[in-house]
């Protein structure tokens, strides 16, 4: 594995570890509004923080009903602890705290406590929220709609280039055009007036060209794609003129009609290259399923399902593992009293582990050990040097890799007959 898949397989892997994370918070309830959640910024001193939370102790002596007053305070003591073992200020990109009682059946409830370190985008502000649900909407955000694209809107009078940035809209440089009017001077021949309005067009163009290459040419290996919007024929003209910087020409991901051509002409054409956006963002997995595929149907180097894809994984055969996103499995490690070793997938939410008879000798194993599916076949495939994509299912062969293939299969180095 190079090291720059060792970097993407370890950020996949800490995505997904969050991801789990939200998941455990949301399904956790209160019986009313005793869950507290609260978001620091890694500029806000702790101490500011400690300040806050010591204030809504106090303040939630005057919660009506004891059971709920006992809660939040309990919940505001255990985030109050949690906060010395940090010095002035949160780490890097912030911290996130969770902590309240939560109901587990039968009128039982139980106090958790969650911290999130560093989490992968900046918190952006001081957030303090009290409800019967953990509010976990703005952690959810920050894996939602991840890319990096550059935009340019522009016409014969002005234009503008900034980036998309996730969901976020950034605004960089502008420019005025000195295109004259298509109504000439006086004393102007209009061969001669065409020349020139032809010329300053031309020179306009590339001052907004300047302006991308100068954004974009430095960061193009991260660039997912370019946008280019304004009326027609501008921005015909511009593309056709190959006026960008060709590597920039060749990440455009298509050019639409767009009205204004200020800052505001940026959001609208994000709105505009939706389809186009969607679609760029989800052309790694599709590469990855159409190459599945192929070699499910015409070859010999796929395999699927979790017995076929670890044993391949083991034999260090996968060159690329594909999981989907929406995986929530866990698989169950039984060993008899014979020494044979078996697995099988059971869901996740299940609380027992079934008993299990060993295929080979007919031996009844009570006891097996329970790990989540993703992390077990990761495990491996780090093991293995073996690249891990996690597919989503927002297109038809991502849906199909859940629902006809169990969620797992993998791309071999060399067949195996596996």
């Amino acid at each position: 594995m190079s090291e720059q898949q060792g970097e993407q397989a370890s950020e996949d892997r800490r995505k997904y570890e969050f991801r789990k994370v939200i998941e455990k918070l949301q399904d956790y309830s209160g019986s009313g509004t005793q869950l507290v959640s609260i978001y620091v910024p890694e500029d806000k001193q702790v101490s500011d923080v400690v300040a806050h939370v010591t204030q809504e102790h106090s303040e939630a002596s005057n919660i009506k009903s004891k059971q709920t007053r006992t809660a939040v305070q309990d919940a505001l003591t255990s985030i109050k602890d949690r906060l010395r073992y940090y010095d002035t200020f949160p780490p890097e990109n912030g911290m996130i705290l969770f902590s309240g009682s939560i109901d587990v059946g039968g009128g039982q409830t139980d106090m958790v406590t969650e911290v999130i370190e560093s989490p992968p985008e900046p918190v952006q502000s001081f957030r303090y929220h009290c409800d019967s649900a953990f509010l976990t909407e703005p952690l959810e955000n920050m894996f939602a709609d991840k890319g990096l694209y550059g935009l340019i809107v522009l016409d014969r009078r002005e234009a503008n280039v900034g980036w998309l940035k996730g969901k976020r809209v950034e605004p960089v440089k502008s420019a005025s055009s000195l295109v004259p009017g298509k109504q000439r001077k006086g004393g102007q021949s209009a061969q001669r007036f065409a020349r020139l309005r032809l010329e300053a067009i031309d020179n306009f163009y590339q001052e907004v060209a300047g302006m991308a290459n100068d954004l974009f040419v430095d960061r193009r290996h991260e660039l997912d794609g370019v946008l280019v919007g304004g009326p027609s024929p501008t921005k015909d003209e511009f593309l056709d003129g190959d006026y960008l910087h060709h590597e920039l020409q060749d990440k455009v991901l298509g050019k639409f009609d767009v009205s204004y051509t200020d800052e505001s002409g940026l959001y609208d054409l994000v709105d505009a290259g939706g389809e186009a956006l969607a679609e760029a963002a989800l052309m790694e997995d599709k590469n990855a399923m159409k190459q599945f595929f192929k070699e499910l149907h015409d070859g010999d180097l796929a395999t699927y399902g979790f017995e076929a894809t670890r044993r391949n994984l083991v034999m260090g055969s996968v060159e690329e593992l594909l999981l989907s996103e929406d995986l929530r499995q866990d698989v169950a490690t039984y060993e008899c009293e014979n020494g044979h070793e078996e697995r099988e997938l059971i869901e996740r939410r299940t609380d027992e582990i079934p008993e299990h008879d060993c295929s080979e000798c007919g031996a009844t194993v009570e006891d097996g050990e329970r790990e989540d599916v993703i992390d077990h076949l990761m495990n491996i495939a780090d093991q293995r040097g073996t690249e891990t994509t996690f597919i989503s299912t927002d297109f038809e062969k991502g849906e199909q890799l859940l629902n006809a293939f169990g969620g797992i299969a993998g791309l071999l180095r060399y067949s195996t007959g596996v």
